[in-house]
């Protein structure tokens, strides 16, 4: 009887170590491969079935996805917003409309214009208020040439109903109206506009990326058939993937954007997991097997990679959770179905399919006698070996390279600026981003984007008397232009305007709401400064502020506060997972030490490429704003982390499984590497096909996640899975797989073994 290693405790002696029985697989996944092939014609018909239901029931899943959700709920902006909403009817308006014409705004005939368009823009559905320059004489409404005119409008209902509004009220009223040119943006109106962009850039990534994940197939695979059942898997994992989401919207708010990124995602790893399925079932028909015991074989070892390698990148999207930002949220929900069911799906279509194809699955060779067929046991012994070899030699050398390579490349990221997305996620001279720079250049202090502060429990009586000194306090605050409220208007201390008819709308029987007019933009870091003077002005009463330079107050504080939950989340899942796989200590340290520093390179190139503006050729053209997305970088870990440790995974199973059978650390790394080192090349090429094709959207946060994830993937399969892992693991020599004995023997008992 064939017998295998066990590796010692470190220290013990080779020749002390006792034999262990042949290892087994787990009967679970052997068992559900022979079920699967023995009723593979009720399979196939269950399968197509559900894909036809799913792709029926996903294809409506875009109208149901929502915009926005970047900012922190349940923070103090947040709950200013709701009240202005709730209560008011009011706020910082969601619609501008920038009215441009032949004569000055001024004119008899242009003022009178005006102000019908106004009133007929304020009786419309869905409208709270419209106030413009002629209707309130506010000459920061009136651009500095005076041809121009600005008219507020903010859109009844939550953040999607206000979105599908705007994109109704667009197509209405911008174009020719009467002696105006009208041309519309506003949060509202620049989300409609990102609804629309991602749709398009999907089909376009969806074109780009198929096509060039069956050519890396091709070249990984040879035959054709071979190259095409990945594919297969993969285009089944994205319809189900749509269904998905439009599952999870009938119950949560989802980002818009979780229809690129989970698609890309679910797409990539459905083809890696067929990646891993199909390979290790070529190899075992050339060890000899019949058909029926390669395909067993391969699930029983690959599909219990491939579960596992599911289940860590899972738990980092888990992490997600900790943030309470719908942006984040929706796309932690929506990730972890999509992982599981690109996992499913690749251990419940390959066995059958497997079984029908048999020994097949090498036609239509595109490279014919010029691939290399190895017999069986042969191992590889190509580009892989020579270069884990190479590393084996000089480990700290060729390791210390690449690891002070990788902090070089992350050292931009040492002055990154973050703030929220604004209409320059668009791209440039795209309606909406084109109305939005025209109000930044020629309408200083309009109040477009005021910040808003809510005194919720104000009540009438001495009402007049607490609001008078603080306005005055508030309007005397450096940055601010002027403070509009229930008593008029107020500047420098002094009230510049008298209570009109239109301040009636800033009380109601409780409280009042007040608009602070900044001189500065408030996605910048003069915005956030003002923002915080406002909030130290000492209120009558319990004040909220709010106001988009609040928001990304509050959600930096509220990134920063759950940061250490979510990285301990990814620490301790990761460490206890790890362990249980190879019930050692030092590997599972390892990994996490190794997979934190492959990310360096893609957060310095985020800061080097989409804040600074170097090499922006690479993905196409953009806005550069001198910030990133705030919460991009936490997003862009997580995912990255997730597919980093499912590469970590499929070589750590391999070099494990050499070491049990030889106990030779150095062989089981070469051995590892060798043997995964093409086949973790190619998974990881087509993941970063698969996201790097979101770099070709329109959009600056699609062209970042896509290329930032892209290169942190490729940096991971190649620098560090290459050249760090096994310096490292030739360092550290036997002690790769120490654990304290107590340690030891829980894993002996609980431990994921193949015996």
């Amino acid at each position: 009887m064939t017998t295998k290693y066990s590796p010692p405790p470190a220290g013990t002696a080779d020749a002390e170590a006792p034999a262990a029985p042949p290892a087994r697989g787990p009967a679970g996944l052997a068992g559900l491969a022979r079920a699967l092939v023995r009723r593979r014609t009720p399979v196939f018909l269950v399968i197509a079935a559900l894909s036809l239901a799913a792709a029926l029931f996903g294809a409506g899943a875009a109208d149901d996805l929502s915009s926005g959700g970047y900012t922190a709920s349940g923070s103090e902006s947040a709950r200013a917003e709701r009240i202005l909403t709730e209560r008011f009817g009011a706020g910082s308006p969601n619609v501008v409309l920038l009215a441009s014409g032949d004569r000055p705004a001024d004119d008899a005939a242009a003022a009178g214009a005006g102000r019908e368009l106004t009133r007929r823009i304020g009786s419309l559905d869905g409208v709270g208020y419209a106030t413009s320059y002629w209707t309130s004489g506010d000459p920061a409404l009136r651009s500095e040439d005076g041809r121009s005119a600005l008219i507020l409008v903010r859109l009844s209902g939550d953040e999607s109903e206000a979105t599908h509004r705007a994109g109704e009220l667009s197509e209405e009223l911008t174009g020719e109206q009467g002696p105006f040119t009208v041309t519309a943006t506003g949060r509202a109106v620049i989300n409609d506009a990102l609804e629309r962009q991602s749709a398009e850039d999907l089909t376009k990534a969806e074109l780009i990326g198929a096509p060039l994940t069956l050519i890396i197939l091709l070249v990984a695979f040879g035959s054709l058939v071979a190259s095409l059942l990945p594919l297969l898997v993969g285009v089944v994992s994205v319809v189900c993937t749509l269904a998905v989401l439009r599952l999870l919207a009938g119950f949560t708010d989802v980002s818009l954007f979780a229809m690129n990124v989970t698609t890309a995602l679910g797409f990539g790893l459905a083809v890696d997991y067929s990646l891993f399925v199909v390979t290790r079932y070529r190899e075992e028909l050339e060890r000899g097997r019949d058909v029926l015991e390669a395909v067993t074989e391969s699930l029983r070892t690959a599909g219990r990679t491939v579960l596992f390698s599911a289940l860590t990148v899972v738990l980092s999207l888990a992490a997600l959770l900790v943030f309470p930002m719908m942006f984040l949220r929706s796309l932690a929900y929506a990730g972890i179905a999509v992982v599981s069911l690109a996992a499913l799906t690749s251990l419940v279509i390959l066995p059958p399919v497997l079984a029908v194809i048999g020994r097949r699955i090498d036609r239509l060779d595109v490279f014919g006698r010029w691939r290399r067929k190895p017999s069986a046991g042969d191992a590889p012994r190509g580009l892989w070996h020579a270069l884990a070899t190479g590393v084996m030699r000089r480990p700290v050398a060729t390791g210390g390279a690449v690891a002070v390579l990788l902090i070089a490349l992350a050292l931009p990221f040492g002055h990154a600026r973050f703030g929220l997305t604004d209409d320059r996620i668009l791209p440039q001279g795209a309606p909406a981003q084109a109305a939005a720079e025209a109000i930044r250049t020629d309408f200083a202090g309009a109040g477009t984007d005021p910040v808003t502060v809510v005194l919720p429990d104000l009540p009438r009586d001495g009402r007049e008397a607490r609001l008078t000194a603080y306005l005055a306090e508030l309007s005397r605050t450096e940055g601010t232009v002027r403070v509009d409220g229930p008593l008029g208007s107020w500047a420098k201390g002094e009230r510049v305007a008298p209570a009109g008819p239109a301040s009636a709308a800033f009380a109601d029987a409780e409280g009042v709401w007040l608009s602070v007019v900044a001189d500065v933009g408030p996605n910048s870091a003069a915005g956030e400064r003002h923002t915080e003077r406002v909030r130290a002005v000492a209120p009558p009463a319990e004040a909220l502020v709010g106001g988009e330079a609040a928001a990304l107050i509050d959600t930096k504080e509220a990134l920063g506060d759950r940061i250490p939950y979510a990285a301990a989340i990814i620490a301790l899942s990761m460490l206890v997972l790890l362990f249980l796989f190879t019930g050692s200590l030092v590997v599972p340290l390892q990994a996490l030490v190794l997979n934190t520093l492959s990310l360096t390179a893609s957060f310095g190139a985020m800061v080097y490429v989409f804040q600074d503006g170097h090499l922006k050729w690479l993905v196409g053209d953009f806005i550069t704003t001198g910030q990133l997305e705030v919460t991009v970088p936490v997003l862009m870990f997580c995912v990255a982390f997730g597919l980093s440790m499912d590469y970590t995974v499929f070589l750590l199973s391999r070099i494990r499984e050499e070491y049990l059978a030889t106990g030779d650390n150095t062989r089981a790394v070469v051995f590892g590497i060798d043997h995964t080192g093409r086949l973790i090349t190619a998974a990881a090429l087509v993941v970063a096909t698969v996201l790097g094709a979101l770099a070709t959207s329109e959009l600056s946060l699609l062209k970042l996640l896509g290329a930032g994830l892209a290169l942190a993937v490729l940096v991971d399969a190649t620098l560090v899975r290459g050249i760090l892992v096994p310096a490292v693991m030739k360092v550290c020599g036997r002690a790769n797989w120490w654990a304290p004995e107590p340690l030891r023997r829980l894993h002996a008992r609980i431990g994921l073994r193949d015996d």
